[in-house]
């Protein structure tokens, strides 16, 4: 399935609970999956939604890799090409796999997220930690388990494996929106349908949203509403 730049400036501009609406229409039997089941830190709240192809990988803060200071740098080296490689935008998407201790330390700041937005990534999601929220790279968009003051050791150990962010499974390369409210995993094979779904939505909802804003609104105008509603499709 080809993403086209004007599918993904077509999602860009919806919110991701609108996408989720969306879904719901076009992937019926992805209500209950493929967004964050944990809530998530939006630090620049005032960004718009984002959308991606996932470069995923996972990191430990609270304990050293036990890597050599060449290995790790190696490792890092390689991270970075694959954030460079593949279908633009990139999204990074980071599991921190230290359990209780996850976010204890910040991968993502200042350095990070200008290294990134200048190899083509749009934006991070991690259950790790993110901090210096007033030097993030501009427009760089975050979405992030907590704020914390330290990098501590911030290793990274696995490059392009399938992650877990919040209760969120993403493989390497899917489809992922994301703004102040969550994020979302869009099957592909669907993006295409979600605009017209979340136009009909739209219209849906303005029935009863403009019924529900005259004088004298009652649950009988509301029953109404509701059956305007269901006849538009």
């Amino acid at each position: 399935m080809t993403i086209t730049d004007d599918d993904l400036a077509a999602l860009r501009a919806l919110d991701t609970p609108t996408i989720c609406n969306a879904l719901e229409i076009v992937a019926p039997e992805r209500r209950i999956s493929g967004f964050n089941r944990r809530p998530l830190v939006c630090p620049a709240a005032q960004q718009g939604p984002v959308v991606g192809f996932a470069r995923t990988a996972m990191i430990q803060c609270a304990e050293s890799s036990g890597k050599s200071a060449v290995e790790i740098r190696e490792l890092r080296l390689r991270y970075y090409e694959y954030i460079e490689q593949g279908p633009q935008p990139g999204l990074a998407v980071i599991q921190d796999v230290e359990g209780p201790d996850r976010g204890i330390g910040a991968f993502w700041g200042e350095v990070q997220s200008n290294i990134h937005k200048a190899l083509g990534c749009a934006g991070v999601i991690t259950d790790g930690s993110v901090r210096d929220i007033e030097q993030l790279a501009d427009g760089f968009f975050v979405l992030a388990g907590s704020v914390m003051p330290s990098h501590v050791w911030a290793d990274i150990v696995a490059i392009g494996t399938p992650v877990s962010v919040a209760g969120m499974h993403v493989d390497p390369g899917d489809l992922v929106h994301a703004d102040r409210h969550g994020c979302v995993v869009i099957p592909q094979e669907v993006a295409g349908d979600i605009p017209a779904a979340a136009a009909m939505i739209v219209r849906k909802e303005a029935v009863i949203l403009e019924a529900s804003r005259r004088p004298g609104f009652s649950a009988k105008d509301l029953e109404r509403a509701f059956s305007d509603s269901d006849e538009i499709h």
